[in-house]
């Protein structure tokens, strides 16, 4: 008896990917590719990604098709916008939702949408540990967004996160300033590991301490850079160090706010090993009790395996509604 699946798809600024689960959520494909950046640039233009996802994307469906055989596809789901907002839009976006549509209307099976944030929370909480029946506090961490979320029987809320730069800018542009490849994270995260940090960029919050500001820290850092005061690799450990203390902050500051003990940090930023040890350490500094949960490395950046999972959640909540039609819903 063949199997159903659900397909997902995710073009995001970074990365194109596709994805497929089991209706029970088992992730059984994912096939990913970063977004080829010139070497000294720090992103792409929209259009340029747009264009991009539309050559990498197909590459990315026969892969998944290649591992699906021999199981039906139930239902298909796209991220087509960013956050949970209704206002919020990016073009690169509109090719994965774009591809969802078609597929779905050939297929004749139905089509979901979600947004790309929440799509990074549901594959982050894929064997993370966290309690994902209890209130939680989601931290998003990525090149377009540094957020902290409260999330709570399927509903986010936004909690707090930077007034400017996001985390994963000031990661690119520092490493992109010291001659590292476009992203930067693993190449800065491997450089921080041969310095040292002394804590020489300040931690700016508001007084709420639930929004902090990073701009400045970046503009130190391009100092140090240019002026070559710095061993490179403590200017990479100084960045590295600066975010694990902001983050804990923010992270402190809601969960007392809200009466929320765990933690699910996701994003690109948070698949550095680096990051993970010194923000779990710097928040059970102050309290031990904390649940501080990650998403498996693969999970944490850019990918379609929580689209897919929302997908499956939305096709099982259709069917429910709907028993005994499951075919053409």
């Amino acid at each position: 008896m063949m199997e159903d699946v659900v397909i997902g798809l995710d073009t995001s600024c970074y990365t194109t990917s596709a994805a497929a689960v089991t209706l029970g959520g088992q992730v059984i494909a994912s096939s990913r590719k970063l977004l080829p950046v010139p070497e000294g640039q720090r992103g792409l233009r929209q259009s340029e990604m747009v264009f991009i996802h539309t050559k990498q994307l197909p590459e990315r469906m026969q892969e998944v098709a290649e591992t699906i055989k021999g199981h039906r596809v139930a239902a298909v789901c796209a991220s087509r916008y960013p956050r949970d907002d209704e206002s919020s839009y990016m073009p690169a976006f509109q090719v994965g939702d774009a591809q969802a549509r078609s597929l779905a209307a050939v297929l004749g099976v139905p089509c979901f949408a979600c947004s790309h944030q929440r799509g990074h929370i549901y594959a982050a909480m894929v064997d993370s540990g966290v309690d994902g029946q209890a209130p939680m506090l989601a931290v998003h961490l990525s090149g377009g967004t540094t957020e902290v979320l409260g999330y709570a029987a399927g509903q986010l809320k936004l909690l707090g996160g930077s007034l400017d730069l996001h985390a994963g800018q000031l990661v690119d542009r520092t490493g992109v300033a010291l001659g590292l490849p476009f992203p930067a994270g693993p190449h800065l995260e491997a450089l921080a590991r041969q310095g040292k940090s002394q804590a020489l960029l300040p931690t700016s919050m508001d007084p709420s301490g639930l929004w902090c500001h990073l701009s400045g820290a970046e503009t130190q850092a391009q100092r140090w850079i240019s002026m070559g005061t710095m061993p490179r690799e403590n200017i990479a450990m100084e960045v590295y160090d600066l975010l694990a203390r902001t983050v804990a902050r923010l992270v402190l500051q809601a969960g007392k706010a809200k009466n929320i003990r765990q933690v699910l940090i996701a994003g690109g930023v948070a698949s550095s090993q680096l990051f993970r040890q010194l923000v779990t350490e710097r928040i059970h500094k102050k309290d031990i009790r904390f649940r501080v949960c990650f998403g498996k490395p693969e999970y944490s950046g850019d990918n379609a395996v929580g689209v897919a999972l929302i997908g499956a959640e939305a096709y099982r909540r259709t069917i429910e509604e709907n028993p005994g039609n499951d075919s053409h819903l």
